[in-house]
Formats: structure tokens, C-alpha cells, sequence
């Protein structure tokens, strides 16, 4: 199973197993990780903002313009920013390590 490793404000370090074909937000709730997720994964808010590590960015499918759209309301935005229910676990992201925010902001108030 691949590992997702989420590094929290505090630098705190959280590795995780994911079933290939779950988002990095499931992966999150699952496993106690402090990833909002406010909309449950419906590409309505931006609190499942997520910095992905600059190496790991180049590897990943791009995001729509709907998820860059929810971006632009997110806390904290950042070159490598993605949304964590639109990031979905595969075998070639083994040791994706994603960094999570010091705040989030509900876009949908």
C-alpha cells in the first residue's frame, strides 16, 4: 500500500497507509490527521488545503480549474497548494509527503 506522510504546522511527522484509489483527505480522517475537509470532499471549500513538498508537486496529475478556483480561497496558498479530496492515492505517490497548514478558511461562508 502506499505511504502518504503529512507534516503538521508544528513539524510534527504522521506517515500513513493508503489504499491506492482513496483521496489523501480519506487517508487523513482515517488515520486521526488534522485535515478538515468541510465540504467531505465535494470540491465546495478549501479546508483540505494541503502544500505538497516541491519534489513531489512535477508528479502529480494537475489540477482542474474547479480545484484551482477553490485554491484561491485557501489560507496560506502556496506555489505547490492542492486539495487534499482531489490528490487520490496511487502506487507511483509511495512517500507523497504533503506539509498542512497553520489555519484553513471555509470559502463556502
Amino acid at each position: 500500500m502506499p505511504k502518504v506522510i503529512f507534516i503538521a504546522a508544528d513539524g510534527s511527522r504522521q506517515d500513513v497507509e493508503v489504499a491506492s484509489g482513496l483521496s489523501v483527505l480519506e487517508a487523513a480522517h482515517a488515520n486521526g490527521v488534522d485535515l478538515e475537509g468541510a465540504c467531505e470532499g465535494s470540491l465546495a471549500c478549501s479546508t483540505c488545503h494541503v502544500v505538497v513538498e516541491a519534489d513531489w508537486y512535477d508528479k502529480l496529475p494537475e489540477a482542474t480549474e474547479e480545484e484551482e478556483d477553490m485554491l484561491d480561497m485557501a489560507f496560506g496558498l502556496t506555489r505547490t497548494s492542492r486539495l487534499g479530496c482531489q490528490l487520490i492515492m496511487t502506487d507511483d505517490l509511495d512517500g507523497l509527503t504533503l506539509r498542512l497548514p497553520t489555519e484553513s478558511r471555509d470559502s463556502r461562508d
